[in-house]
C-alpha cells in the first residue's frame, strides 16, 4: 500500500457523479481543499471521446438503446445493465432489480432523462400522514432552500406556476434559471382532452391535470433570474459554445449530442475553477480505514488502475479530515459493508427502492407527431398525492414524446415482413407513427428492509472488490398502485382522449419483467431511480446517518446522495439527492471551520 502524497485534504469525496459534484462545488466555494476519487475514467472530458460515444450510439441502431450502451465497457469499474446477462449485480431476489447506473466521471447524469422534480411535503411524513413507512427527520421546509440552490447549480428549466402543487412552495419572487421547455403536440393534445376530467380512487375524486415538467435542459434563460440579471447557460464540456439550447435531437437518454442537458462534469469543472479541487479518476475505493479507538475515518484506500480492462493496479490511500461517500445508494453501501462500518440500527444495506415503471400506449385520433424533441416534457402529475396513499402507491404518468417502446423499429420490421413496400409502406408507416402516444407510469415504492444489498467473498470483481448482491421484490402496496393506474386511470384517459388502446402485457419486452397482483399480470421495468440502503433518521437506532447525512458512529464520515433518502415518493430523485448533498456540504464546511 502506498501513500500517493503526504497531503491531507479537508475533504475526500468518493464518487464523481452529481452527489459528489454538488458537495465539491459547495466545499470549494467555502475555501476547503477537496479530493474527488472516481472509479471510472474521465473519457468524456475529451470532446473527441464524447463524439466517439455518440458514434457508438448512432451505430447501435435503436432510439431505445440501453442507457450505458454508448459508453465503453470498463471491467475494472463495471457498470450494471438492464439485460438478463447482467455482468455486475448478483441477483438473488424474487424479482430482478432492473435499474442501472454508469461508473464514469459524471456518473448517471451522462445518460439520465433530466427530470428535476421536487418531492412533495407529504413524501417526508408518510407515517404521520398516511400510516405508511416512516417519517424523515427533516421536512420539505428544511430542504426548500437547498432545492433552490440545486436548481440554480443545475440550471433547471421550469415555471413556478406549474410546480407549486400539493403544498410545494417557493419563496416570493422565485423564478427558475430557465423558462419551461416548450410542450409537445402530445402534451397539448392531452391537455386539451383531459382538462376538467377526474378519476375516482380511494378517498375521493382526483383531477387528471397535465403539467409541464421541470427539467435539467437548456431552454431560454429566464431574464428575471438573479434579480433581473438573467441566467448564463452552461454549454458542452470542451465545446462551451455548443449545447446552449436544446436542439430537439430526440436522444436525451442515453445521450444529448450537444450536451444541452446537464451533466455532473459541468459542475466538477466549475468546482475546480472555484477553488482547491483535485479529481483522480480510475481509482476504485476499496476500504475505509477506520480508527479502532475513535471510530474516525483515517483514510480511503483505493486501487488505481492504468488502463481499463487491465487488472494490474496499485493500492493507495487518500487522507482527509472528512470522508464523504457520494457514489450511489448501492456503491456507497458496498463500500461501507466492505469496510466494517459500524451500524447499530441494522439498516445499512436495507430499504433499497426504485420506481416500478409501466408503459401504457395507444394511437391518438389525430397526428401528434412523436419522435422529436426531448423524451418527456409534461406529465399527469395530479395523482402524486392523496388519501389513496393509505391503501396503495401514488404515481405520476409522464407523457412520452418518442412513441412506443421498441419503435419505430418494430413497425418498420412488421411492415416489411408483411411485404409492404413503396407507397403502401410509407402511408401505413406515416399513419401509425404520427399517432403513437405513450404514458410512462412511475409507481411509488415503500422502504422494505428485505429489499437489500449485501456482499460475500464468493462474489468478487476484477480488482478484488465486492460485487453487489441484491435481494429485491415488489410489495402489494406498489403493485396495487399499478392496478389503479391500469384499471381506473388509463381507461378514463383512453375514453376522454379517444385513444385506440394498444397496451399489451402478453409479451415481456426487453428490460421489463412480469409481475402479478390480484390475478392481474402486467410488466414493469426500472427507470434508474436507486434510493435507500443508508437512510437518515432520528437516532442511531433507526438509521445509518443523521439529518446532516453524517454517520451516527463515525464522526467524520458523511454519506450523501439518494441512499440517505428515507422514502422515494414519486419524483425522480436526482434533484433531491443534489439538495441533500448541498445541505451536507454546508454542514461539513461549518464543522471544519
Amino acid at each position: 500500500m502506498a501513500e500517493l502524497s503526504q497531503r491531507i485534504f479537508d475533504v475526500v469525496i468518493v464518487g464523481g457523479g452529481v452527489a459528489g459534484a454538488m458537495a465539491a462545488i459547495k466545499l470549494s466555494r467555502a475555501g476547503k481543499s477537496v479530493l474527488v476519487l472516481e472509479a471510472g475514467t474521465d473519457a468524456v472530458l475529451s470532446p473527441n471521446n464524447y463524439a466517439d460515444a455518440l458514434s457508438t450510439f448512432h451505430a447501435m441502431g435503436s432510439m431505445r438503446s440501453t442507457p450505458n450502451g454508448p459508453y465503453p465497457i470498463n471491467h475494472d469499474a463495471l457498470s450494471p445493465n438492464d439485460s438478463q446477462q447482467d455482468p455486475y449485480f448478483v441477483q438473488i431476489g424474487k424479482k430482478r432489480f432492473l435499474s442501472d447506473y454508469l461508473r464514469m466521471l459524471g456518473g448517471s447524469t451522462l445518460h439520465w432523462q433530466g427530470t428535476t422534480l421536487r418531492m412533495l411535503p407529504n413524501d417526508f411524513r408518510m407515517q404521520s400522514t398516511y400510516g405508511q413507512a416512516v417519517d424523515w427527520p427533516i421536512s420539505y421546509d428544511d430542504l426548500e432552500p437547498y432545492y433552490c440552490e440545486a436548481e440554480h447549480t443545475i440550471g433547471v428549466s421550469a415555471n413556478v406556476e406549474d410546480q407549486a402543487f400539493f403544498g410545494v412552495w417557493f419563496e416570493k419572487g422565485y423564478v427558475y434559471p430557465m423558462e419551461k421547455m416548450p410542450q409537445s403536440l402530445s402534451d397539448q393534445y392531452f391537455m386539451k382532452t383531459l382538462t376538467g376530467v377526474s378519476v375516482d380512487l380511494y378517498g375521493g375524486s382526483y383531477p387528471l391535470k397535465v403539467i409541464s415538467l421541470a427539467t435539467a435542459r437548456n431552454s431560454i434563460p429566464n431574464p428575471n433570474f438573479n434579480h433581473g440579471r438573467g441566467y448564463v447557460a452552461v454549454g458542452a464540456v470542451g465545446y462551451p459554445e455548443s449545447g446552449m439550447r436544446c436542439q430537439g435531437n430526440s436522444s436525451c437518454s442515453p445521450m444529448c449530442p450537444v450536451q444541452a442537458k446537464f451533466n455532473a462534469i459541468k459542475t466538477l469543472i466549475a468546482a475546480k475553477a472555484a477553488g482547491d479541487v483535485e479529481i483522480r479518476t480510475q481509482c476504485v475505493a476499496s476500504r475505509l480505514l477506520i480508527n479502532v479507538d475513535s471510530g474516525r475515518i483515517d483514510g480511503v484506500e483505493y486501487k488505481r488502475y492504468s488502463n481499463p480492462g487491465d487488472t494490474a493496479y496499485v493500492t493507495e490511500v487518500a487522507r482527509g479530515a472528512v470522508a464523504v461517500l457520494a457514489a450511489n445508494a448501492i456503491e456507497n453501501c458496498v463500500l461501507m459493508l466492505a469496510s466494517g462500518v459500524k451500524d447499530e440500527s441494522d439498516q445499512l444495506g436495507r430499504n433499497l427502492m426504485d420506481h416500478p415503471y409501466i408503459s401504457l400506449q395507444g394511437l391518438s385520433p389525430e397526428p401528434v407527431f412523436p419522435f422529436r424533441g426531448p423524451d418527456v416534457t409534461s406529465g399527469v402529475e395530479s395523482l402524486r398525492d392523496g388519501k389513496f396513499r393509505e391503501k396503495h402507491a401514488a404515481f405520476r404518468a409522464s407523457i412520452g414524446n418518442w412513441g412506443w417502446v421498441g419503435e419505430p423499429t418494430a413497425t418498420v420490421a412488421q411492415l416489411l415482413s408483411a411485404k409492404q413496400f413503396g407507397t403502401a409502406f410509407r402511408q401505413q408507416l406515416r399513419d401509425k407513427l404520427t399517432r403513437m402516444v405513450k404514458l410512462g407510469v412511475f409507481l411509488e415504492q415503500l422502504p422494505d428492509p428485505n429489499n437489500r444489498v449485501t456482499i460475500d467473498r464468493q462474489h468478487i470483481g476484477a480488482l478484488g472488490n465486492f460485487l453487489p448482491i441484491l435481494n429485491y421484490n415488489y410489495a402489494d402496496y406498489s403493485l396495487e398502485g399499478g392496478l389503479a393506474a391500469i384499471e381506473k386511470v388509463w381507461p378514463v384517459i383512453v375514453e376522454k382522449a379517444a385513444i385506440d388502446d394498444r397496451t399489451d402485457f402478453s409479451a415481456v419486452p426487453p428490460g421489463f419483467q412480469a409481475v402479478e397482483c390480484k390475478g392481474k399480470k402486467f410488466n414493469v421495468m426500472g427507470p434508474g431511480h436507486i434510493v435507500g440502503t443508508h437512510r437518515m433518521g432520528h437516532n442511531k437506532g433507526d438509521s445509518v446517518v443523521d439529518s446532516h447525512l453524517r454517520s451516527w458512529t463515525h464522526p467524520n464520515l458523511y454519506v450523501v446522495g439518494a441512499g440517505s433518502m428515507v422514502t422515494i415518493g414519486t419524483s425522480n430523485p436526482t434533484l433531491t439527492l443534489a439538495a441533500l448533498s448541498l445541505k451536507a456540504a454546508e454542514h461539513i464546511a461549518r464543522d471544519l471551520t
